[in-house]
Formats: C-alpha cells, structure tokens, sequence
C-alpha cells in the first residue's frame, strides 16, 4: 500500500493528477483512517481544482492525528479550500487554529489575511499583511522603513494632523 501511495504523490507532483486521484481514491476506500492517504487525497483535490471535494479528507487526516510540517500543510489546504469555495468564517477559524500550533508559518498569516479581506475586515487583514511583509522581506526599500511600516500598520486609520 505504501508503494502505491509513493506512486500517487509521484504522479501528482509530475502533473498526472488524475491518475494519482484515482489510486488514493481505491487507498483511502481501504484505509479510511489511514492520516497520510486522507491528506494526500486532499491534496490531489485541490491540486485538480476540486477543493469541495478536498475539504472531508483535511478533515479527516487532521482528526487523525497529523503532526509536524504534515498538520501545517492541512491547516494551510484546509483553509484555502475553504476560502476558495466562500466559506470565509470556516476559513478563518481553520487558519487561526493553525496559526496557534504555528506561529511562525508566514503562509498561514497571509491566507488569514486574504480570508479577513474576504469577511470585510480590511484593517485587521492590511496590518497582519503589512506586519508579515515588513518582517520577512529582504528588499532594502521596504526595510528602511521597517520601523514605521510596524509603526502604522495597527492604526492605518489614525490621522496625524497637528492642527
């Protein structure tokens, strides 16, 4: 069964989705409790446009009992699935439990941002993306304004007039 699952994520990777879908499809009929075969099931949904579909297999591997770079992965599909077919709240609710147990996946942060975008919570949405981005770019113009870009980002409504 392993070689078969080696074989899907093989496939899926080179751009043979299809075939891929179809081999976890007849894994996770026989190993329905089997976390690694449900999270690349989801992952050949999404990777063919099908994230309904990949929603019920995030959540199952996640019950499961995933861990690691593998549990970071279904909050990351899980909540963009859930984004992408407008199920903002269920997309934020995904994405702030994966921002819990890891905090530091900058993905995660700006998905969430996106979601918040989606819900019409631009503030939040423009402080968490301009916090993220000041703290993790490397480009030199952004950096020498680092300071003020943290600064402003949680009161991008404040109006500074000394008048």
């Amino acid at each position: 069964m392993r070689d078969r699952l080696q074989e899907a994520i093989e496939l899926r990777s080179t751009g043979r989705a299809s075939s891929a879908r179809t081999i976890l499809l007849n894994l996770v009929a026989a190993s329905p409790d089997d976390a690694e075969i449900n999270l690349q099931t989801a992952y050949v949904h999404d990777t063919l446009g099908r994230e309904r579909e990949a929603i019920p297999f995030y959540v199952q591997a996640i019950k499961q009992g995933l861990s690691g770079p593998d549990l970071e992965g279904a909050f990351l599909g899980l909540g963009s699935s859930y984004r992408i077919i407008g199920a903002y709240q269920s997309a934020e609710e995904t994405f702030r439990r994966g921002m819990a147990m890891f905090p530091d996946n900058r993905a995660l942060q700006v998905f969430l941002a996106m979601t918040l975008y989606n819900l019409h919570l631009y503030h939040e949405a423009m402080e968490l993306l301009l916090t993220t981005l000041a703290e993790t770019t490397s480009d030199e113009s952004i950096l020498q304004y680092k300071r003020g870009i943290l600064f402003y980002a949680p009161q991008l409504d404040q109006v500074w007039d000394e008048e």
